[in-house]
């Protein structure tokens, strides 16, 4: 099919709008479960995860914006939420004295170690289970593709 052209193809169009449809009610799933499995929303636990997934446990504030794909207001207000729950915390970046880190705190570790599991099995129930081996490679790589363009 031609780039150019202005409109999706009937095929393009209903794939696009059940993808649409897909993301948002898996979205909104995982977000039900995580709340009733956890203190967490969904939003946290990824801030979290961001968090867990470097040795010292802190990220500068603009990274971990940039890793979420959110803006720095939208992360700078939810720290804030989350560092009133214990969850992390704020620490000064005292290398170039400029910018700060989020760091995890012992309670905000607990808290993800604690709900990762149900998540992970949540996870696994509405996207894997049904998957062959093939049809996961295959959405790896569409995945992939996907990616690279955007973010070309």
């Amino acid at each position: 099919m031609n780039s150019d052209e202005p409109w999706l193809s009937q095929a393009q169009q209903q794939v696009w709008r059940r993808w649409l449809l897909m993301n948002s009610r898996l979205t909104s799933a995982l977000s039900r479960g995580m709340q009733s499995e956890s203190d967490l929303s969904l939003q946290d636990f990824g801030v979290l995860v961001q968090l867990t997934d470097v040795p010292d446990g802190r990220v500068r504030i603009a990274e971990l914006a940039g890793a979420l794909n959110w803006e720095r207001s939208r992360l700078s207000h939810h720290i804030t939420r989350m560092e009133g729950r214990g969850l992390v915390r704020r620490e000064e970046c005292t290398q170039d004295g400029r910018g700060a880190f989020a760091a995890i705190t012992t309670k905000g570790r607990a808290a993800i170690e604690e709900a990762a599991p149900s998540h992970a099995c949540m996870v696994r129930r509405l996207v894997f289970d049904d998957l062959t081996d093939e049809e996961l490679q295959t959405l790896g790589a569409i995945t992939d593709k996907v990616l690279g363009r955007i973010e070309a």
